[in-house]
């Protein structure tokens, strides 16, 4: 993502009208994206925590959104402090920003660049929730989000691609939130469950997703959501770059799943849907940062690399013993790490930028530069992620009682079930008459409901 790179044109940039009309789409699709990991994750877990999984979600719709305006924005991408926030006032509660204003080099609106970075920010914490499933309290989630946002997800998307920012200036590329959004939720996740601990019955119940079509059905619409996510975040359409990036996304995701598939055959006997749906989602979020760097060969490669990593990782979770619910951090920690390295190796230099990976004779300097950024953030939202929710969990608590856990964290906490079965039938099976083998049938004279 290239905000705060001038245009190299010598005539100053006008408005655009398709470059704006292309990226109010594109932040339409990315906003779609949320809903769209509700029904992923909603599917994944049981039936009794099947609300409050898509609840997560959705809150972060109007959480992050009320946070973004009131002073997100100008904390992201306002004017530099020392490399590592941004504030500007007129961007505080985007009330001194001009309908036609346009974001500096670029030929769309200011408006048109924050709502597309607000549903960036809404999903990142979303992608959190799926670690926490089962067990954590509602309004303690939403407290979460409030703090996680104002001093995680803002400063390190000021760091990495806000005009200023160290990571920025220091040459990290991350094209549309390898760093910024998985590696940031990713290490996230694993900072809260350490804090809040495991399930009841972790490694005893076998806790299988509810609804595996539900769990494609989110899988599906985050693909199609995700090419607004990553093609659009050229900031415009004029030069080809956000065309591979469309072309790069669909290779790359293509690739993780069915590599995943084939890990999954191999190491497990079955090609599962659940299998299907997680490596498309790993090859999504490994493409994400590399994906305006590579070929679209150099994007199978990172998708079926991140495949079979994601694939191997979701597993660590039992033999280190942390419960991470949904795998966030085997797919989007482990995902996001692998793309981001991944372009110090096959970054072309003839996409985005001229950064050359090793592969490609650039050796081993921007390979380097994304290790740096990729630790930094995992190290930061890591450590400070803990200690919010040691925080909440301290003041009201993160967890709810195991009873209520036990017995179903819909009920408890929104009062309402996924699905009612009270009106699928009153009366009794019909009873056949017809005798099993070798056996006689009982006269009876009961009527028999039809």
């Amino acid at each position: 993502m290239p905000p705060g790179i001038t245009t190299l044109a010598a005539d100053a940039p006008t408005l655009s009208a398709a470059n704006t009309g292309f990226m109010l789409i594109c932040s339409a699709l990315v906003m779609l994206m949320t809903p769209a990991l509700a029904f992923f994750y909603g599917g994944m877990v049981r039936v009794k925590s099947t609300l409050n999984m898509l609840m997560m979600s959705f809150i972060s719709l109007g959480i992050v959104t009320i946070l973004w305006v009131l002073y997100g924005f100008s904390l992201a991408f306002g004017t530099d402090s020392g490399s590592i926030i941004g504030w500007s006032s007129d961007y505080v509660g985007l009330s001194g920003i001009g309908i036609t204003e346009l974001w500096d080099g670029y030929t769309i609106p200011v408006y048109v660049f924050a709502v597309f970075q607000l549903m960036f920010a809404i999903i990142t914490p979303a992608l959190i929730s799926g670690a926490l499933a089962d067990r954590v309290k509602f309004t303690s989630w939403a407290l979460f989000i409030t703090l996680w946002v104002t001093v995680v997800y803002f400063p390190v998307a000021h760091w990495v691609w806000g005009a200023g920012g160290w990571l920025f200036e220091l040459g990290v590329i991350d094209f549309a939130g390898g760093t910024a959004v998985h590696i940031n939720a990713g290490a996230a996740a694993l900072g809260v469950i350490l804090v809040i601990g495991k399930r009841v019955g972790f490694k005893k119940d076998p806790m299988r997703p509810h609804s595996l079509p539900l769990v494609m059905l989110g899988a599906g619409l985050l693909w199609f959501g995700w090419f607004g996510f990553n093609a659009g975040s050229w900031l415009g359409n004029d030069d080809g770059v956000g065309a591979v990036m469309f072309v790069n996304t669909q290779v790359a995701t293509a690739a993780a799943m069915l590599a995943w598939l084939g890990y999954e055959k191999l190491r497990h006997g079955s090609f599962t849907t659940l299998g299907a749906a997680s490596g498309a989602v790993a090859g999504l979020v490994a493409i994400t940062p590399a994906g305006g760097a590579v070929s679209p060969l150099g994007a199978i490669a990172v998708g079926a690399i991140a495949g079979v990593l994601c694939a191997m990782a979701v597993g660590l979770k039992y033999k280190f013993g942390y419960d991470d619910s949904l795998d966030v951090v085997g797919v989007h920690l482990v995902g996001g790490v692998a793309g981001s390295l991944l372009i110090g190796l096959f970054a072309t230099g003839g996409v985005q930028s001229d950064a050359k990976g090793l592969f490609y004779g650039g050796g081993l300097d921007q390979l380097g530069k994304q290790a740096v950024g990729v630790f930094a953030v995992l190290a930061y939202s890591l450590v400070v992620s803990a200690i919010l929710a040691f925080l909440v969990d301290k003041t009201i608590g993160m967890r709810v009682e195991e009873d209520d856990e036990v017995s179903g964290i819909d009920q408890v906490e929104h009062a309402e079930t996924a699905y009612d079965f009270s009106g699928a039938g009153g009366g009794a099976a019909p009873r056949s008459t017809t005798p099993a083998p070798g056996t006689t049938a009982a006269p009876t004279n009961k009527k028999v409901d039809a």
